[in-house]
C-alpha cells in the first residue's frame, strides 16, 4: 500500500457562534434535491483528484451521524478545539500514518471548486519550504458588492487578504481591505478562500501557541501563524466563471442556492 501523501479534513462544529447548527442546514441544488451543508462540502472535497482520503472532523454526534449516513469517514475530535486548524492538529495525530500534506477544507464552503484545492496542493509540492498556504481569489464585481453590503448592514461576511509582492500574507480581515471608496472604480480586493494546506509540523506548532489578540479580534485562525512569525503563502486561483461564497450567515443560503442552480450542481 502506498503511503498517504495528501488528506483532506473537513472540520465541522454544531455550536457555531454566528449560525448554530450550520453544518446540517439543507441547501437545494439544481435538481431540487436538498443536501446538508456538510454533505455538499464533503462532495466538493471528493471531487478533488490526487487526494488519498477525506475525513469529516467533529465533536458532535449529530454531525457524525449525518456524515456517516451519506458515506463520509469521520474522526471525532475534542470539544476543546477552538477552530478548524486546532481540530486538524487533533485529526492528524489520530491517523495511522502521517501524510505529507493536510488540507483543511472549511465545512461552510461547498462552492469550493476542485481546482482551488488542486492548485493549493500543487503549490505545496512545488515549494517544500512552505509550511502553510491558502488560496486567494480576485473578487468579481458581484462578490465585492456582497462584501460591501454585508459590512454596511452589520454582517460579517467573507474574508479579505492583503499580500506582499511575493505572495506572502500581510494580513487577513473580515473588513473589506483595502478600503473600497467606490464600487465604480474599486481597488483590487482579494477574497480569502476558506481552505488551507499545512505540513504536519505546522499543525503541531500551531497547537502549541496560545490564541493571539489579532486572531481573537478577527475570529480568523490563520492569523495565529502571522502573529508567531510564520509566513502564510497566498496562492492566487482562478474563478473560471464560478462564483465562490461561503455560508457565513442565514442570508447566504439563498446566495449559494442561486449558484448551485446556475452551475447545475445537484
Amino acid at each position: 500500500m502506498n503511503a498517504m501523501t495528501t488528506v483532506v479534513f473537513i472540520p465541522a462544529r454544531y455550536a457555531s457562534t454566528r449560525y448554530p447548527g450550520k453544518p446540517l442546514v439543507e441547501l437545494t441544488g439544481a435538481t431540487g434535491e436538498r443536501k446538508s451543508l456538510i454533505r455538499r462540502s464533503w462532495e466538493a472535497a471528493k471531487a478533488v483528484e490526487g487526494v488519498d482520503a477525506v475525513y469529516v472532523l467533529t465533536d458532535d454526534d449529530r454531525i457524525r451521524t449525518a456524515a456517516e449516513a451519506f458515506g463520509a469517514e469521520v474522526i471525532m475530535t475534542s470539544s476543546e478545539a477552538r477552530n478548524g486548524t486546532e481540530r486538524c492538529a487533533e485529526g492528524v495525530a489520530k491517523l495511522a500514518e502521517t501524510p505529507e500534506i493536510v488540507v483543511n477544507l472549511q465545512g461552510d464552503a461547498p462552492l469550493t471548486p476542485a481546482w482551488f484545492v488542486s492548485d493549493l496542493v500543487a503549490h505545496m509540492k512545488a515549494h517544500p519550504e512552505a509550511q502553510m498556504a491558502t488560496p486567494v481569489l480576485l473578487t468579481e464585481p458581484d462578490t465585492l458588492a456582497n462584501f460591501v453590503t454585508d459590512r454596511k448592514e452589520g454582517r460579517v461576511g467573507g474574508t479579505t487578504a492583503v499580500m506582499r509582492a511575493d505572495g506572502t500574507a500581510i494580513y487577513f480581515s473580515k473588513e473589506v481591505l483595502p478600503y473600497v471608496g467606490s464600487l465604480e472604480s474599486p481597488p483590487q480586493v482579494w477574497h480569502h478562500v476558506g481552505c488551507y494546506a499545512y505540513r504536519p509540523a505546522a499543525l503541531t506548532a500551531y497547537a502549541g501557541w496560545p490564541e493571539g489578540p489579532l486572531e481573537k479580534a478577527e475570529g480568523l485562525e490563520q492569523l495565529r501563524f502571522l502573529e508567531n512569525g510564520w509566513p502564510v503563502a497566498c496562492v492566487a486561483v482562478e474563478g473560471r466563471g464560478r462564483v465562490f461564497w461561503e455560508l457565513n450567515n442565514p442570508v447566504d443560503v439563498a446566495r449559494i442556492e442561486t449558484v448551485l442552480k446556475k452551475e447545475g450542481i445537484a
